[in-house]
C-alpha cells in the first residue's frame, strides 16, 4: 500500500507564512509612508506660512498697539483686527511674529546647511581621497573643534561678531561643518581604492574629474540623512542664540527671540512665548522623525 504523500515543509511555509507576510509587508509600508508624508506635510505647512504668511496677513507684525496690549488669543484689537494668537506686551500680533519668525529661523537653518554642508563636504572628500598631510591638518582641526561643545563655541562666536541674521549664519557654519567633514572623509576613504575608481584613473580622469563624478555623488545619501538631522540641530541653535540676545535681532526676530520677549509674561500672558514655542517644537519633532525615516530607508546596513 503505497503511503500517502505528505506535504514538504517548503509548501507548508508557502501556504501558511505568505499571507502573513505580504500582509505585514503591506503595514510596514503605510507605516513608512505616514512617517514620511507627515512630517513632510508638517514642514510643508510651515515654509509656506513662512512665505505666504505676510501676503495674507493684512498687518506688520512689528506695528506697535500700546492700547492693545497682552490681548490673549481671539480678541479683537483697537483697530479692529483679529488677533487670532493674542499680543504681546506692546501690542504686537502674535501671529504674525511666528509667520515672521518661521521665515527668519528656517532661512536661517536653510543657509547655514547649505554653507556647512557644502564646506564640510569638500573639505572632508579632498582629505580622504588624498590623505597623508592635508588629512591630518584637516582632522586636526576637527579634533581640536569637537573638544569644544557646538554650542559654547557658537555663543563664543556669536559674542565677537554681533547679533544679526548673517552673523548667526557664519556662526553656525563654522561651528556645524565638522560633522559633514567627518562623514564626506570616511566615504571617501571607502570609495576612492574601488574599481570604478581604479578604472576611472586608468582611463586618464583628472582628480577633479575623479572627485566631483565619482568620489562625491557615492557619498550623497549619507550626507542627505546628515543634513536632515543638522537641520533641526541649526534651527535649536539659532534659537538659542536668539534666546541669549546673541542671534537675530528685533527687526528681523526668530522664535528664540519671540520666546525670549514674552519670559517675563509667562504667568499672565502665557501665549507670547508658548506660541513661538509650540511651532518650534513642531517643526523639530517633524524633522527628527524624517530623518530618521530616511536614515532607514538609505543606510544598507539598517535594511
Amino acid at each position: 500500500m503505497a503511503r500517502e504523500k505528505l506535504p514538504t515543509s517548503t509548501a507548508i511555509v508557502s501556504e501558511t507564512e505568505l499571507p502573513s507576510t505580504k500582509k505585514s509587508k503591506r503595514v510596514s509600508a503605510k507605516r513608512v509612508s505616514l512617517r514620511v508624508w507627515l512630517p513632510a506635510t508638517t514642514l510643508l505647512i510651515f515654509i509656506l506660512a513662512a512665505i505666504l504668511g505676510p501676503i495674507f496677513m493684512s498687518y506688520d507684525g512689528q506695528m506697535t498697539l500700546t492700547d492693545s496690549r497682552l490681548l490673549p488669543p481671539g480678541s479683537m484689537r483697537s483697530d479692529g483686527q483679529l488677533a487670532l494668537l493674542g499680543t504681546d506686551q506692546v501690542g504686537r500680533d502674535v501671529l504674525s511674529q511666528v509667520f515672521q519668525g518661521a521665515r527668519v529661523s528656517l532661512m536661517v537653518g536653510l543657509a547655514t546647511l547649505i554653507s556647512a554642508g557644502i564646506i564640510g563636504s569638500i573639505i572632508g572628500i579632498v582629505a580622504g581621497y588624498f590623505g597623508g598631510v592635508l588629512d591630518s591638518i584637516f582632522m586636526r582641526l576637527a579634533d581640536i573643534q569637537l573638544a569644544f561643545p557646538s554650542i559654547l563655541l557658537a555663543i563664543l562666536i556669536a559674542a565677537v561678531l554681533g547679533p544679526s541674521v548673517t552673523n548667526v549664519i557664519i556662526t553656525l557654519a563654522v561651528a556645524r561643518w565638522v560633522i559633514f567633514a567627518r562623514v564626506a572623509r570616511s566615504t571617501a576613504l571607502q570609495v576612492r581604492s574601488q574599481e570604478f575608481v581604479q578604472a576611472g584613473k586608468l582611463l586618464g580622469a583628472s582628480r577633479f574629474r575623479l572627485l566631483t563624478r565619482y568620489i562625491a555623488p557615492a557619498g550623497l545619501s549619507p550626507l542627505v540623512v546628515v543634513a536632515t538631522v543638522e537641520f533641526g540641530l541649526v534651527i535649536i541653535a539659532e534659537a538659542s542664540l536668539s534666546f541669549l540676545g546673541l542671534g537675530t535681532t528685533d527687526a528681523m526676530p526668530s522664535w528664540g527671540l519671540i520666546i525670549a520677549n514674552g519670559r517675563n509674561y509667562v504667568d499672565t500672558a502665557w501665549w507670547i512665548s508658548a506660541m513661538p514655542g509650540i511651532a518650534l517644537a513642531l517643526v523639530m519633532i517633524a524633522i527628527g522623525v524624517l530623518g530618521d525615516t530616511l536614515r532607514d530607508r538609505l543606510d544598507p546596513a539598517l535594511r
